[in-house]
């Protein structure tokens, strides 16, 4: 069992290498080069222990000048030639390493736009932020710092060795006595902070979620004086951050003395044992010399190796991490042979059941069926909760069915091209969104070429031209996220840039909340012109829906009942009820009795 485990960790790590070689792309060629300046520095540096050794016995001992000038010559050729080429890897390194963030924070950006809404319903926002940020520079830096350490640190191990044993065989078995006890403690080190980092990555997921709620909701947070209550949350996040932190670097750093402490011991052994070689005339002082150069050199090979382990712990962690987002499928996409024409508007559910997750216990919606005809005006009522939202969610295919199935166009929504069939459904959000920038900008996101012509007459449609000249015309700044427009006029700005799309199928999720009767009066008359559009709005005001063609009555997530205003209010006790607490008591001018009178047909 432990073995099949051991095998499956490898496999992942080499998985994850594979992943960070393919995600270089262009910049391959970069980091190969990079690659190479570094086996050729360090086999240049290698050199001079060597040539220093023999400067010292024959040059000196032997008293050649000759051998002292052509072999210091050598050395500082190998030293300068060693520059040049650390300098090689830095550029090298640096263009592979900024390539390898930017293609991976690219390649998540898109993926996350491929996401269906399901998909992003199984990643916090500020988890996404975190692994777009965070966790990719974490990778670039153990790039940048380690690359090097991971391609000398063997090297130099492995040549210096060879090169101490030709030198001296007993000096480097002093010396390979202390290695298996070093990889001991760098397994135990690496074993134990490994795990760490992900927990560490996971409490920088929360600290970013507080900052963004907190830094979205700063109206709020002022306006119900909260702000001591904020600041403490943050505070214990923050201080779980650092304490998390903490003891994971605590165990890190436990490397350093360790690696120090063997390499002293190291030092300590090797120049008592080559002192009395030298005393017995067994080696000569040259030899210890360059021998001590070796060993200072591997034991700096095996500490840039322990902190490259270290790195890539934590590298590993954000590799995963940034893994879990590309490989996560999107759970919608275009079918082969996609159609990329909706004939018209009209929509159909047919027996549509519904669930966000196969785990829940009770489906959203349950056998649903309704035929909305093309160009009618379709009004959606219900209480929270009864599925309303959810409903026409499906007609774009944010959400796919569980059961049953939606047509729009007399096709199956599953048969056309996702963003054929998301152009041709304009949906004004529950939740209404407006980026930075001006008007112009945000209404030119349902028709990017749209003219001024256009925008104005989207913004007569949804009565934004009554408020559009106080802000500044289409040039206006709406500030970040419209914060310089009130929730009503942002309101009218969506319904505008959905109009902008021209679509077969309108739909208006609560979207005229905010807006007064008469504005909400005037919207409804101005969208009761657009003949060609099927309009489905779905609204808690009876008023905003007692002149549509249809009206539907949902009831925990099924359809109570459906018919005509006169109709409903004659015969359905759900609507008689809405309408006599909005409507029927008297408020907007209307008379108790209507409600009676249509209930007893008069």
């Amino acid at each position: 069992m432990d073995g099949s485990r051991q095998d499956g960790k490898a496999a992942a790590r080499g998985s994850d290498l594979r992943f960070i070689a393919r995600g270089f792309g262009t910049y391959r060629k970069d980091a190969v080069l990079a690659g190479l300046c570094v086996f050729v520095e360090t086999s240049l540096e290698l050199l001079i222990p060597f040539l220093m050794s023999s400067v010292i016995d024959e040059g000196i001992s032997g008293a050649s000048p000759y051998v002292v000038w052509t072999r210091g010559a050598a050395m500082l050729a190998c030293a300068a030639a060693a520059l040049l080429l650390g300098t090689g890897y830095a550029r090298f390194s640096a263009r592979a390493a900024m390539g390898l963030g930017a293609n991976l924070r690219r390649a998540e950006f898109a993926q996350v736009q491929r996401f269906a809404f399901s998909n992003l319903d199984d990643f916090e926002s500020s988890s996404l932020v975190t692994r777009m940020t965070t966790d990719v520079t974490v990778i670039q830096n153990a790039m940048v710092t380690g690359f090097r350490p991971l391609l000398r640190g063997p090297v130099m191990l492995v040549m210096g060795l060879l090169l101490s044993c030709l030198m001296s065989v007993r000096l480097a078995a002093v010396f390979l006595a202390i290695v298996p006890v070093l990889a001991v403690v760098l397994l135990f080190i690496v074993r134990h902070v490994a795990p760490l980092y992900r927990v560490l990555q996971g409490v920088m997921d929360r600290l970013n979620d507080a900052l963004q709620e907190d830094l979205t909701a700063i109206r709020v947070i002022k306006a119900y004086v909260r702000e001591d209550h904020v600041a403490q949350r943050f505070s214990e996040v923050n201080s779980d951050l650092a304490a998390t932190a903490t003891r994971t670097f605590s165990g890190a750093v436990l490397n350093t003395p360790v690696f120090q402490l063997a390499m002293y011991t190291a030092c300590v052994g090797i120049l008592w044992t080559g002192g009395n070689m030298i005393m017995a005339s067994q080696l000569t002082v040259g030899t210890l010399t360059g021998f001590m150069s070796y060993v200072l050199q591997i034991m700096n090979s095996l500490m840039m190796i322990s902190n490259v382990f270290l790195l890539m712990a934590r590298a590993l962690t954000s590799i995963r991490r940034v893994r879990e987002v590309l490989d996560e499928k999107p759970a919608i996409s275009s079918p082969e042979h996609a159609l990329t024409e909706v004939p018209d508007g009209s929509v159909d559910f047919d027996h549509v059941g519904f669930r966000y997750s196969a785990s829940a216990q009770k489906d959203v919606l349950s056998d649903v069926t309704l035929h909305l005809t093309a160009g009618s005006t379709v009004g959606v009522l219900g209480a929270t909760g009864s599925g309303k939202t959810t409903l026409v969610q499906l007609i774009a295919r944010l959400y796919d069915v569980t059961s049953g199935g939606v047509a729009v166009g007399g096709h199956d929504v599953r048969e056309y091209d996702l963003a054929a069939l998301r152009d041709a459904v304009g949906i004004v959000l529950q939740k209404n969104v407006l980026f930075s920038g001006t008007v112009r900008q945000n209404l030119q996101w349902g028709a990017p070429d749209a003219s001024d012509d256009e925008l104005l007459e989207a913004c007569r449609v949804a009565c934004v031209d009554e408020f559009l000249d106080r802000i500044g015309g289409l040039d206006g700044d709406l500030g970040q996220g419209g914060v310089n427009v009130s929730g009503g006029q942002k309101q009218r700005l969506c319904i505008a840039r959905a109009l902008l799309k021209r679509p077969r199928v309108l739909v208006f999720d609560d979207s005229t909340s905010a807006v007064d009767m008469a504005t909400d009066a005037k919207i409804r008359a101005h969208l009761a012109a657009l003949a060609d559009v099927t309009k489905i709005v779905i609204a808690q005001r009876v008023a905003s829906v007692r002149d549509a063609d249809k009206i539907v009555i949902l009831d925990d997530g099924r359809v109570h009942a459906v018919g005509t205003h006169e109709e409903l209010l004659a015969a359905d006790p759900i609507y008689q009820e809405l309408y006599e607490s909005q409507i029927g008591s008297g408020i907007h001018g209307e008379k108790t009795g209507d409600v009676r009178e249509a209930a007893d047909g008069r």
